[in-house]
Order: C-alpha cells, then sequence, then structure tokens
C-alpha cells in the first residue's frame, strides 16, 4: 500500500481552473482505478491557496496506472495553475491497519 500526502500552492487568480481539473482527477480516480483507495483534496484553513491531496494506492503499479488515466491528464493540463512546483510525501499507511479497512474503501456503495 501506498500512501502519498501532496502540498500545492495555487495561483489566485487560478484558483476556479485549479479546483476544477482536481476535481475531475479526484473523483475519476476513485471512480474509475481499481487501485486509487483514496483521493481527498483538502484545503489550509489559513491560506485559500494552499490544498493537500491525500491519496491512497494499493500498489506502485495503482500510482502508475493513475498517472496514465485520461482524468490525470486533465490535471496535468492545469499544473499551470499552481504557484511553484508541488511538494509530494510517500507515505505507508499505519493505521487503521486492518486490510477490511481498505478493502471496504473500494466497495460499491
Amino acid at each position: 500500500m501506498l500512501a502519498m500526502w501532496v502540498k500545492v500552492r495555487v495561483k489566485a487568480a487560478e484558483r476556479e481552473r485549479f479546483l476544477q481539473a482536481i476535481e475531475v482527477d479526484a473523483i475519476g480516480s476513485e471512480r474509475d482505478e481499481v487501485g486509487c483507495i483514496r483521493f481527498n483534496v483538502l484545503r489550509d484553513q489559513q491560506d485559500p491557496n494552499v490544498y493537500y491531496f491525500f491519496e491512497v494506492y494499493r500498489d506502485e503499479a495503482a500510482l502508475e496506472a493513475h498517472r496514465a488515466a485520461p482524468h490525470y491528464a486533465v490535471w496535468r493540463a492545469a499544473a499551470d495553475t499552481l504557484d511553484g512546483p508541488a511538494q509530494a510525501t510517500r507515505c505507508d499507511p499505519v493505521f487503521p491497519a486492518a486490510a477490511e479497512y481498505w478493502d471496504k474503501r473500494r466497495s460499491p456503495t
């Protein structure tokens, strides 16, 4: 399992375009990618131009599949909305530790 915590700063004038593109990517990731367990987008409470992505993938192959997906291309096309490079940190999920927790994230509702 691979988790990622990504921080981005957005150009204020480009915020709406950024939000439209990242919404396409986040929703498409969870909906269309079997290996994407979670893709959340959060906004910093102190700075409306700072956003965080919390992404969880089954494995490295799932991350590579994500980067090849059409919704990811929508996001990449809007990369010029960022004010500087993204700061990505790779993490190992610790808790919840039970595989069942992560498996239920992919169960249809």
